[in-house]
């Protein structure tokens, strides 16, 4: 019987999923915020805690170039945001309403709006995408009189590519049509500057690039009064009202926000900082790039984009089921990826025929020794296959 000593080292490469390891200062945050009273604005007298609601807000504000702060609503993921901002966007709107997405995403995007639509609420067109993103012209082309929003990833979570969200917008804006941006994948990986984007609202998630831990996630609404409130409660403010605030960010948050969450968020987002978002994109092109130009080498690895702007790589070995690959990299050389379809059927459907892939995912903590190892632990396992 095999001894932990026995196993190989862990070389992490599924940060797509969730970042790891974290930052120290983002550890000592989560200590620090459970060691000491919390303060919260509204729900306690004492002034000795620091308040991490606000810290983290306006760290992510700053971050993303999100204005004002208050529009910077805090949630349990980014998948919770965007049940929340799709309710919300369409609450008002008449039922039957077009809405469009694309075969690019993420169950968090696909499975509210084809609820939605099963329930008669809209009618949904799902786009295709071509070298990986979804053409501009094509979602001009699919607009009709009633069409009324569009939800689509910036990032793609198996290709790695970011979508050209600007030029989708205008397109969008200059038909009326709103516009979700899930940013689960980008937050924190490349520059983003929501004061120029034309987007009404934009998703992300704390654990993944943000370097935060699970349960907080959020979205930046540009216009509050387009999305009505889908969850009331208590909120520290007017509490005399039986009716949820209008004010920003209350409108949207109830109940006890997540204080060792956001404490976390707030370490997370000032590490990236510290570094700096395009410092943090080099290494991951660079680091990207070496692996993919390894895994090229081998006649019988397919790599479904060689060119990915996030740090993502998604790849099969022919002969070899994904799960299997997966299997031999953790047992046999200590990585840590992940297999399957990735919650995106669509794209899967169209680049694989169903069959998933194997996703490796970097961070700023991967090193180029990991890097390395991993990529010929992956040309081992194929030159295997192969023989």
């Amino acid at each position: 019987m095999s001894s932990t000593a026995d196993r190989p080292p862990i070389i992490y490469v599924n940060n797509a999923a969730t970042t790891w390891p974290k930052p120290p200062e983002v550890l000592e945050a989560v200590r620090q915020s459970l060691a000491l009273p919390v303060f919260g604005s509204g729900r306690t007298t004492g002034s000795q805690g620091e308040d991490y609601v606000t810290l983290a807000r306006e760290a992510v504000a700053s971050l993303l170039a999100a204005d004002p702060p208050e529009h910077v609503v805090f949630t349990q993921n980014a998948t919770d945001s965007l049940n929340l901002l799709i309710r919300g966007f369409l609450a008002e709107k008449e039922a039957g309403c077009h809405v469009l997405t694309t075969e690019l995403d993420h169950n968090s995007v696909l499975r509210p709006l084809h609820e939605l639509e099963r329930q008669g609420r809209i009618r949904l067109t799902v786009l295709p995408f071509e070298d990986g993103s979804v053409h501009p012209d094509t979602v001009e082309a699919a607009i009709t009189p009633d069409t009324r929003l569009m939800v689509t990833t910036h990032g793609s979570n198996v290709l790695g590519l970011v979508q050209d969200v600007s030029r989708i917008g205008e397109v969008l804006h200059d038909h009326g049509v709103s516009f979700i941006v899930d940013g689960a994948q980008t937050a924190g990986h490349i520059p983003i500057n929501l004061r120029d984007l034309p987007v009404d609202a934009y998703a992300f998630t704390g654990h993944k690039g943000l370097f935060g831990i699970a349960g907080t996630g959020g979205f930046y609404l540009r216009d509050p009064e387009s999305v009505a409130p889908v969850r009331y409660g208590g909120t520290g403010t007017d509490s005399f009202s039986l009716f949820q605030p209008r004010e920003m960010p209350e409108r949207f948050e109830s109940g006890t926000h997540n204080y060792p969450g956001l404490a976390a968020l707030a370490a997370g987002v000032n590490y990236i900082a510290s570094i700096g978002v395009a410092a943090i994109a080099e290494k991951a092109e660079r680091q990207t790039g070496f692996i993919i130009g390894e895994l090229t080498k081998e006649p019988n690895i397919t790599v479904y984009n060689e060119h990915p702007s996030l740090p993502i790589i998604s790849f099969n070995i022919w002969g070899i089921e994904n799960d299997d690959v997966g299997f031999i990299l953790a047992r046999a050389y200590g990585v840590v990826a992940r297999t399957g379809l990735h919650c995106a059927p669509l794209l899967h459907r169209a680049i694989d025929g169903g069959v998933g892939s194997v996703r490796l995912s970097l961070s700023w903590f991967t090193t180029d020794e990991e890097c390395r190892i991993t990529a010929r632990a992956i040309r081992e396992i194929a030159r295997n296959a192969d023989s």
